[in-house]
């Protein structure tokens, strides 16, 4: 009894250990299945649990087998050649000018019509909306426009925008834009020096509170205003040498000769004035006589010291030597300015032409 009790215990501690050691191999597998796949086992039991359509593999059809192919032998890259592309502007062709202008970006073509002139000095330029603030010389104040159309010189080079600065004097040619309403600048010229002009005239207004004086000019009858500083030079034309003279030997009705410089239309400084005639001075004409009208008492003499003609008024009657004259004669007139014109006081025939043969 005791030799069965033993052989069963014996027993039962086997199959517990058994169970143990399989217990440990099968958690053993299942934690390598979880990180890894196992390895296939070349047993025969494995191989048997395959499922027959596996067993063998299907044999791939004639159309599909791949033939080998020779490996192709090195070729050197050959850099690609630029290539120009015409894109289709079918869709923008309406809207192109027949001139291949492009409306989008190309700059507006410059307005037609006529370029006018204007000089001044600038009082503000707008770099972001392109346009300056010109006070105009004789009075005004104009926005011109300019862009990259504009030409800007100065002292004959082309220069940019920048040299546009606030208290240049400035001369712009300028046109209407092709809104109809903005004033465009075509060519701007930058810092231009003024020459000195000079005019001759009669005084016909002195002003000694702002020292200025307003002449009639000779040649269109217009009045212009000179301002006078103490810079200004003042002689006197008529006597001998030229000799100094002072703003208040201007008179009105005196015959002047200005050169200034230029800033308005009508007014300047006056650098140098000279005074021809004074009203009551007394002046000696020497020369040929060019016109003559007995009946309305005029004539006119090319005088020999300034190769100038001058315009002479007389008496038939009461002028000695009037009476004897004839064109062409070479004569000594002595006469007055009254303050309108030359009154001969008396002439007397120097040389008379020879007659012709």
């Amino acid at each position: 009894m005791r030799v069965l009790w033993s052989s069963f215990s014996a027993a039962r501690v086997l199959a517990l250990a058994s169970l143990v050691v399989t217990t440990q191999v099968l958690i053993g597998q299942t934690g390598q299945q979880g990180t890894e796949p196992a390895p296939s086992s070349p047993d025969r039991t494995s191989s048997t649990q395959q499922p027959a359509s596996q067993s063998k593999p299907a044999a791939p059809k004639a159309a599909e087998k791949l033939e080998p192919q020779e490996p192709s032998p090195l070729q050197p890259d050959i850099p690609q050649q630029p290539k120009t592309e015409i894109l289709d502007t079918s869709s923008t062709a309406g809207a192109l000018a027949t001139d291949g202008h492009d409306p989008i970006l190309d700059p507006p073509p410059l307005p037609a019509g006529i370029t006018t002139m204007a000089g001044g000095v600038i009082a503000d330029v707008d770099r972001i909306r392109n346009h300056l603030t010109l006070n105009i010389f004789g009075g005004g104040r104009w926005t011109v426009f300019f862009d990259e159309r504009t030409h800007i010189f100065r002292n004959g080079a082309e220069v940019t925008q920048l040299a546009l600065k606030k208290g240049e004097r400035v001369y712009v040619d300028t046109m209407l834009d092709n809104n109809g309403r903005d004033v465009f600048a075509r060519n701007i010229r930058v810092g231009l020096v003024t020459r000195p002009a000079d005019t001759e005239g009669q005084i016909v207004e002195v002003d000694t509170r702002h020292s200025e004086l307003a002449i009639r000019d000779n040649i269109n009858s217009t009045s212009v205003r000179f301002g006078v500083d103490q810079n200004t030079k003042i002689r006197n034309g008529a006597s001998a040498g030229g000799s100094a003279a002072s703003f208040g030997d201007l008179r009105r009705g005196a015959l002047v000769r200005v050169k200034f410089s230029p800033e308005r239309p009508n007014r300047g400084l006056a650098s140098e004035i000279e005074i021809l005639a004074s009203p009551g001075a007394a002046f000696t004409f020497l020369g040929q006589v060019t016109f003559l009208d007995t009946h309305r008492g005029a004539l006119a003499v090319r005088n020999a010291a300034d190769n100038k003609t001058y315009d002479l008024h007389f008496s038939p009657r009461s002028t000695p030597g009037a009476a004897n004259l004839a064109v062409g004669d070479e004569v000594k007139i002595i006469a007055v300015f009254n303050g309108a014109e030359y009154s001969a006081r008396e002439i007397s025939v120097v040389r008379t032409p020879a007659p012709a043969k």
